[in-house]
């Protein structure tokens, strides 16, 4: 996340971890990928300079070639380019550049680039790299001196990751912008595992559970993986950070471990923790909650396991909207929108009425049907208030707390993430939120897309998925990165890491939104299938789950026809929707046989699909203009 140490102190997280600590699943091991140079030269002054390709979490592996004498061995390594090609020695802030100088004993060359722990400057805090790895750098270039006696087909880029199945997951479509996009945001997701826990990027490398959300639902997508996500997790309900936000995305987090690994464990052992995470102990009378509330106490804190006696001030709740706010960024805007930060906060509270909407899904699950009832009746409740208490009728938006006036991109938004806006106010909160483009960071670029996605936007979407200008994924490539980036643009945020997992959301949004595939039942069991393709003329996915491989294929002939192409695996059912006008179902076709489709919600529906492989044409007479 961000700059703890401007607002006080370190977060709760130790720079060890706690074994003590209580997990349902243990991670696998890190493992190393070697990597030839994509580019290479040598330089005048016999200096071989090497491109990788991809930026990578790693250290640098060279040749034994034998030296008569003891010598020193001098390498750069860095992440950027300055204007004549070669590594950048000054890069700006937190992009990363190194210069080790490495003894080679007499008789041999070195082999293994050992990266000294000083070059991290990451802070007390951060997770501590496994000792059969050791430290590690993030670089993408080397440049290794005195080298006309090494090939470049001999070194190789050392990179450390989780464990990751590259042909798990696939997408491309009509739009090339897009498909560099998504394989960004892709690879950003196995590069950023280097540390065996989702953490920040390399500034802080510290977990986060706004962070670490975002970066979980990635990794569902491009990976059929789902232990780490879920340790990452666990982690962070016992070592939690200090926004208030970050509390309610570890239910959220519980919840779609639930729903993409079909498995309740980890829902048991920590359900009244989550609980807790909810913020309930701090709602009034009529729902609505704030840190400032005299509630908010140390005993509480301490139940969040936030609250540390020793260093009291450093850790209490604060409300986050979005970062970094203005005063962090040397005269800019920052990235809230200019949300006014009040006592009762309209994110912060639309945030809890989402927890307390899965919270009561949760204790369905387990059968505590009291609580499910409390719960699901404190959720109305919330939701009530904010439509009541939060709304200006007059402009139809939400402002951003109470005795506000002001009605940020956030705070609307939030609300259509969250389905907190009744239907009769959507086309004015939606209008509102398109009006305010991207005035918000890579972490709400995640809220501002599922609300557009969820009320019918797919069009825009994928407009600001494409987008080139400074707030865009495409930027991020412009810079130069080949991982995304903690911000969009330096003067969003001058000091953000050019290897930041928060930023990829386009990478669990196509394939969620745009494909639309989302799980039905905890699993897979039953998927839902809703693709929302804006101006694509076609695109296809495959999107891991833990039952196999999901794919579609999505075409729209020159005539308009679109035909949908579906694969399932054993043991799985789909609930395809496809949007529809005037409730015409005369003109579909399944498996080259008409099918006359249910209406739900102006889509043409298929349920109960059954596993294998499966045409739908939808004719042009049905189809949404």
């Amino acid at each position: 996340m961000d700059d703890q140490h401007r607002l006080g102190g370190e977060p709760s997280v130790k720079r060890e971890r706690d074994m003590t600590s209580r997990f349902t699943v243990t991670p696998k091991q890190l493992i190393e990928t070697p990597i030839t140079a994509v580019a290479s030269r040598l330089l005048d002054n016999g200096t071989l300079f090497l491109d990788f390709g991809k930026a990578a979490f790693g250290t640098l592996h060279v040749p034994v070639t034998s030296v008569a004498r003891q010598t020193n061995r001098v390498v750069h390594l860095g992440e950027k380019l300055d204007a004549e090609g070669r590594i950048d020695r000054s890069p700006p802030r937190t992009v990363r550049y190194c210069r080790i100088k490495q003894e080679v004993p007499a008789g041999k060359d070195f082999c293994r680039l050992v990266i000294p722990s000083d070059e991290r400057n990451t802070g007390p805090a951060a997770i501590k790299m496994p000792a059969t790895i050791g430290e590690v750098t993030p670089f993408r270039y080397a440049e290794i001196e005195a080298a006309r006696n090494i090939t470049a087909a001999g070194v190789r880029q050392i990179r450390v990751h989780y464990p990751f199945d590259d042909g798990a997951a696939y997408f491309a479509s009509s739009d090339t912008t897009l498909n560099t996009v998504w394989n960004l945001c892709k690879y950003s997701i196995k590069a950023t595992t280097f540390c065996g826990i989702y953490v920040d990027g390399d500034r802080e490398r510290i977990p986060y559970e706004g962070d670490a959300y975002i970066n979980q639902l990635s990794h569902y997508c491009v990976d059929s993986e789902y232990i780490l996500a879920r340790y990452t997790h666990e982690y962070l309900i016992q070592h939690p950070t200090w926004p208030t936000e970050w509390q309610s995305h570890s239910v959220m987090m519980a919840w779609q471990d639930y729903q993409y690994s079909g498995k309740t464990e980890s829902l048991t052992a920590f359900y009244n923790d989550l609980c807790v995470k909810t913020l309930i102990d701090l709602a009034r009378d009529d729902g609505l909650i704030s840190t400032e509330s005299e509630r908010c106490t140390e005993a509480f804190e301490q139940r969040l396991h936030l609250f540390d006696p020793e260093r009291a001030d450093n850790h209490r709740l604060k409300d986050l909207v979005d970062w970094p706010p203005s005063a962090f960024t040397d005269g800019g805007t920052g990235e809230r929108d200019s949300h006014e930060m009040r006592p009762v906060n309209t994110v912060v509270n639309a945030f809890h009425y989402h927890t307390l909407v899965l919270i009561a899904r949760i204790a369905e699950r387990l059968g505590k049907v009291n609580d499910h009832a409390r719960f699901a009746t404190q959720a109305e409740q919330v939701k009530s208030s904010i439509n009541t208490l939060l709304f200006d009728k007059k402009r139809n938006v939400y402002v951003d707390g109470e005795g506000s006036t002001h009605a940020s991109l956030h705070s609307n938004m939030f609300a259509l993430a969250f389905d907190i806006v009744p239907p009769e106010r959507c086309a004015g909160v939606v209008d509102f939120v398109k009006s305010r483009g991207m005035a918000c960071s890579v972490y709400g670029a995640q809220y501002l897309l599922e609300a557009l996605y969820k009320n019918n936007e797919d069009t825009y979407a994928l407009e600001l998925m494409t987008a080139q200008h400074d707030r865009s994924w495409w930027n991020m490539l412009a810079s130069g990165s080949t991982i995304t980036l903690e911000a969009w643009d330096w003067k969003y945020k001058n000091n953000l890491d050019w290897n930041h997992a928060w930023g990829a959301a386009p990478a669990n949004i196509i394939p969620r939104y745009l494909m639309g595939i989302r799980p039905l039942t905890p699993g897979f069991r039953k998927v839902l299938i809703q693709p929302r393709t804006g101006t694509l003329t076609h695109a296809e996915v495959k999107h891991p789950t833990p039952l196999g491989p999901v794919s579609v294929h999505f075409k729209r002939s020159p005539d308009q026809h679109i035909t949908l192409d579906i694969v399932l695996p054993e043991g799985m059912t789909a609930h395809v929707a496809l949007p529809c006008k005037d409730n015409d179902t005369s003109n579909l076709t399944l498996d080259n046989a008409p099918y006359s489709a249910a209406i739900e919600d102006n889509c043409m529906v298929i349920d109960e699909l059954p596993a294998g492989q499966h045409r739908i044409v939808q004719h042009c007479a049905s189809i949404v203009r």
